[in-house]
């Protein structure tokens, strides 16, 4: 399969050995410094593209890919207020886009795992529900895609949480004031590929699930396997896309 790369940083790089090591060929390398190469004939030639940039620039280079008819694999959150807009063009122009805001199989499975426990806990409402992420500091959006994915699994299934807040700094674990908001405490610190962890307190005891990424290796070998399996494909694809059954846990399934 002949890959395209959308940004060239950290994840572009890590991408590109693992897209080899699968036996893939990258055709096309775009990054800040050449803007042109959208317009190129390597670029045209490929039969998907892997983005990973900024959400500044995401969706206008969804829009250059669309134009070239070539179809789309994002890993870049933080710009989802214009989902509707790309979900548009998959459906009005037969365009092709991938879309995940975690590409790990890990995180995705532990997306399942949440959901379940959400609506195991529902049924109990003197646990408390809050969460903490942990992200590099390079990581430009808080909270994160992963962590608002993982808040919008908790909202479906807990009743008494009505909408996900960003706590601010010296916000207690739980705010007692305004129980109806999910809290979401967003660390930034060193060089952590991510760290999600769900509490449910109560005043006996609590309980704790948690992911943590050893490395950003994981992410990248999702979005090659989300590559591979969306070239040929058309319309707007996920990760539940990918994995089904995998993570249809008691008939919980998971929509990003």
């Amino acid at each position: 399969m002949k890959i395209a790369l959308v940004g060239y940083g950290k994840m572009g790089h890590i991408i590109e050995r693992i897209a080899l090591e699968r036996g893939h060929s990258i055709v096309s390398k775009i990054d800040i410094d050449n803007p042109e190469g959208f317009d190129s004939e390597e670029f045209r030639s490929a039969d998907v593209a892997i983005e990973f940039t900024t959400p500044a620039t995401a969706v206008d280079n969804y829009r250059k890919c669309f134009v070239a008819g070539i179809p789309v694999v994002s890993g870049t959150t933080g710009w989802t207020e214009r989902l509707g807009e790309i979900k548009r063009l998959c459906e009005e122009e037969g365009q092709t886009f991938f879309y995940a805001s975690n590409f790990s199989i890990g995180v995705n499975l532990f997306f399942a795992v949440n959901k379940y426990l959400a609506k195991l806990m529902n049924n109990f409402p003197s646990y408390d529900v809050s969460m903490t992420e942990v992200h590099h500091i390079h990581k430009l959006d808080a909270p994160s895609g992963t962590g608002i994915t993982l808040a919008n699994g908790i909202l479906e299934e807990v009743s008494r949480k009505k909408q996900w807040r960003l706590a601010t700094e010296g916000t207690p674990p739980n705010d007692a004031a305004n129980p109806e908001d999910l809290l979401i405490h967003a660390v930034r610190e060193g060089e952590v590929p991510g760290i999600h962890e769900i509490r449910y307190e109560s005043d006996t005891d609590s309980i704790t699930v948690k992911h943590e990424a050893k490395s950003r290796a994981g992410f990248a070998l999702g979005a090659v396997l989300a590559a591979e399996f969306t070239a040929g494909k058309k319309g707007f694809l996920g990760m539940e896309n990918l994995l089904q059954p995998a993570t249809a846990v008691g008939n919980v399934e998971i929509k990003q």
